[in-house]
């Protein structure tokens, strides 16, 4: 597929997919076909490793970061104890960001009790929960 449908069906802008390639995350093949600007051809497995490099984004990984995991992955050198590796790092990564999250939306629940109930006393205060 052209970089248009990989985008569309990667749920991407065309620019952030330009960027991945830019950076080296992504790695198209290149077609003959377009004159001085060859076609970039995507197949069905970058629509997947384009979206596990959003995920990765989304759990705070570096872009220096995922790239040397794709370049492992790219490379062969993704063992079962490796990937097990890489996906229980995630988890935890998620598990850390969840608990910020359920610690500032206690917060704000809690500042939205004292709201409505009249601000008695003193306020929650943020200092107070593990955000």
């Amino acid at each position: 597929m052209l970089i248009s449908e990989f985008a569309k069906a990667a749920e991407l802008p065309i620019d952030t997919v330009r960027f991945y390639i830019a950076k080296g995350l992504l790695k198209p093949e290149r077609s003959l076909k377009g004159g001085s600007n060859p076609y970039q051809i995507f197949k069905p497995d970058d629509v997947t490793a384009a979206r596990m490099i959003r995920l990765q984004q989304t759990l705070g990984y570096s872009l220096g970061e995922i790239l040397a995991l794709n370049g492992e992955y790219r490379a062969g050198e993704h063992s079962p104890e490796r990937t097990v590796e890489v996906l229980e790092s995630q988890i935890a990564r998620l598990e850390e960001r969840r608990a910020a999250l359920d610690a500032a939306l206690s917060f704000l629940r809690g500042k939205v009790d004292w709201i409505k109930a009249g601000k008695p006393d003193s306020a929650p205060r943020l200092d107070d929960y593990q955000c």
